[in-house]
């Protein structure tokens, strides 16, 4: 194995995953701050909104995990989308605040990139269902530490949110952005294919959002 896959496997047999999973281990006060997310509402084929989760993402990096990935409810809201946001919105917004404030505190929070995205937006037009419907045209995207300058809005839709208006940003220059704070020169970075054929990771004419590098 080379030593990245050497790494992980060392996360994953280690006592320490154990420990970090067991959140009954972690400070009641800081599991208040983040909350439980219950009751599991709208949840239908998606995930719960497990408040927990985000706590156990900050544990898993102290730890020595070096990428976590968690789904947190189901936004796909073609009908009753008012109240799924009310619902899924407060939680994620506890849960969220929480653990940004918990690395921050930690000292942890320039060394930790914090990713809230989805893979589409909504539709600007309420649908008969009183619903919102898939969406690609326009979409955002909440990025907090990694060492990026964080606490600004970058580009706008148009009055009805249906497309980019000012700065319109790519996804790949979200992707570009985050391989940039973790020290990976898109210069030079490649992936082999099955035949051994190096990949540049993006398009070429992408870069990191200078705003937040």
């Amino acid at each position: 194995m080379d030593s990245v896959q050497q790494r992980a496997f060392d996360v994953l047999s280690s006592n320490k995953l154990l420990q970090a999973m067991d959140l009954s281990k972690e400070d009641p006060k800081i599991r208040a701050r983040y909350g439980d997310g219950k009751p599991y509402l709208f949840q239908y084929d998606g995930a719960p909104t497990t408040n927990d989760h985000l706590l156990i993402a900050r544990r898993l990096v102290e730890v020595g995990a070096r990428c976590v990935t968690l789904t947190f409810g189901r936004w796909d809201s073609h009908s009753k989308n008012s109240d799924l946001v009310r619902d899924h919105g407060g939680k994620l917004d506890q849960c969220l605040s929480a653990l940004v404030e918990d690395l921050d505190q930690r000292g942890m929070l320039d060394d930790v990139a914090v990713v809230t995205w989805g893979e589409f937006g909504r539709t600007p037009r309420i649908n008969k269902e009183g619903g919102r419907d898939h969406w690609p045209q326009s979409n955002f995207c909440l990025l907090a530490g990694g060492g990026m300058k964080t606490g600004q809005v970058i580009g706008s839709t148009d009055e009805t949110g249906s497309y980019p208006k000012d700065r319109p940003v790519h996804f790949q220059e979200i992707f570009a952005t985050l391989y940039t704070s973790l020290g990976i020169d898109l210069e030079t970075a490649t992936v082999p294919d099955t035949d051994s054929r190096p990949h540049y990771l993006l398009d070429g004419q992408y870069r990191a959002l200078p705003e937040l590098v």
